[in-house]
């Protein structure tokens, strides 16, 4: 199947084309024939799998059909994003997507100043791409009417749910129209996204283009059986030995994050931190640097886990565990996206054995252990389990990332060599804020 079979209007064909796409991923397949009819989607797909594009194409093209709004316009298509990464991504999607059209849109996300955001608004627009606690908060000042929406997507549902949302969602749906399209996307499904895709959509097309809460086959997956205070050591060496240029690091904790920055560094690797204490300029100047080669590792909280887009990214490091055995699916789909191969590296310690057990258990398989690590070997096997806990609702979870692990890592021994500069990778962002 090709682009031009699924009905999309020719604006949007071209701007497809000149994006360098010719055939529609599996979930795009499936996805863009039922918006287009005007069915709600519940859709599952892991991340990397087009899905982005699988709702802003058929959506732009509905836009496209109906007359223009005279000014001030109400939004007509609203879609909610957990973070603010993943909304400046879906942002730039629709921007990308409907370089041709005529339409307005904005994304609404808070840690930046709210006065733009309101001046936006007040000229109207016909999308907003929004994280749930702004876009309350600029409802609550009576700047954005969400009582014409026709459109609403809830995307990375999951994860909203996880940051505790749910009372967010439930508050914004009042504000919304009875009649209106629904359309759920989810990387991984549980009992609450069922309970809210039973609430939120209307006789929905099921589409899951892949095993439920699993990892993408193009991702190699390993795992270091290692003590703890050699984890850094070893991931300098792994960096510098193999000349690395560019992976992702993801710890468990914000301060955590700036202490292995600071260690790597010290080590003659090129590094940036990304975490939620991090301004939003801070933020986007660290992502920037990474896929534009500046840095070879960024190291990150769960909080880069969803929503960043980085082309041919080749490998993913997990220095620590995930306590949610979902959120390692959503860490390692940030390479093996769109068919591209990428290796996923865990580095797990005797304490965190219980939480590589969910993993197994959630994934139906074990992972590899590398038998070689050049240090002392850790059997995980023999390694004592923790009774897992009680799986933490959405604002437990959130609190529970927040928490510091309390160790200190030592500082290791000799620096690792210095990894090659990384190739230019920057991705391609659309002239303009506005159409």
């Amino acid at each position: 199947m090709r682009f031009d079979e699924l009905g999309l209007a020719e604006p949007l064909l071209r701007a497809v084309a000149e994006a360098g796409y010719t055939t529609p991923t599996p979930i795009q397949q499936q996805a863009i024939p039922a918006i287009l009819a005007g069915r709600d989607v519940l859709a599952g797909a892991r991340t990397g799998t087009g899905k982005t594009a699988g709702f802003t194409l058929p959506l732009l093209h509905l836009l496209a059909g109906q007359p223009i709004l005279p000014k001030p316009k109400p939004p007509r298509v609203l879609i909610l994003t957990p973070t603010r990464e993943l909304t400046q991504q879906v942002y730039e999607s629709v921007l990308g997507y409907g370089r041709y059209l005529p339409f307005f849109a904005e994304a609404i996300y808070g840690g930046v100043s709210i006065r733009p955001q309101i001046q936006k608004l007040s000229r109207g627009t016909d999308i907003v791409i929004a994280t749930p606690g702004r876009l309350l908060d600029l409802r609550a000042q009576d700047c954005v009417d969400l009582s014409r929406v026709e459109y609403l997507v809830l995307d990375e549902a999951d994860r909203m749910l996880d940051l505790g949302f749910i009372r967010d969602i439930r508050k914004i749906l009042g504000f919304l129209p009875p009649k209106r399209q629904n359309l759920l996307f989810s990387a991984t499904y549980s009992a609450e996204i069922s309970a809210l895709a039973g609430q939120l959509l209307h006789n929905p097309l099921e589409i899951a283009v892949a095993a439920r809460n699993s990892a993408a086959e193009t991702v190699e997956q390993r795992v270091y059986p290692i003590k703890r205070e050699n984890k850094r050591e070893l991931l300098s060496y792994l960096i510098g030995s193999q000349r690395w240029r560019q992976v992702l690091v993801f710890v468990r904790t914000k301060h955590g994050a700036d202490r292995l920055c600071q260690q790597l560094l010290r080590d003659g690797v090129r590094c940036a931190a990304l975490h939620g204490d991090k301004s939003q300029g801070a933020r986007l100047r660290a992502l920037q640097m990474f896929k534009d080669g500046e840095v070879t590792a960024l190291v990150a909280t769960d909080v880069a886990a969803r929503g960043l887009d980085i082309d041919l990214l080749p490998f993913v490091v997990n220095y620590d565990l995930p306590q949610v055995a979902e959120d390692y699916v959503h860490r390692i789909g940030r390479t093996g996206r769109a068919g591209a191969e990428g290796q996923a590296i865990s580095l797990v310690d005797a304490e965190e054995a219980y939480l590589l057990a969910a993993i197994e258990k959630l994934l139906g398989k074990t992972i590899p252990r590398v038998k070689d690590t050049g240090y002392e070997r850790v059997d995980l096997s023999e390694a004592v389990k923790k009774p897992a806990a009680a799986k933490p609702a959405g604002g437990q979870r959130k609190a529970q990332a927040r928490g510091e692990a309390g160790r200190n890592q030592r500082p290791g021994a000799k620096p690792a060599a210095r990894p090659g500069r990384g190739r230019n990778e920057k991705t391609k962002k659309p002239g303009n804020s506005r159409h």
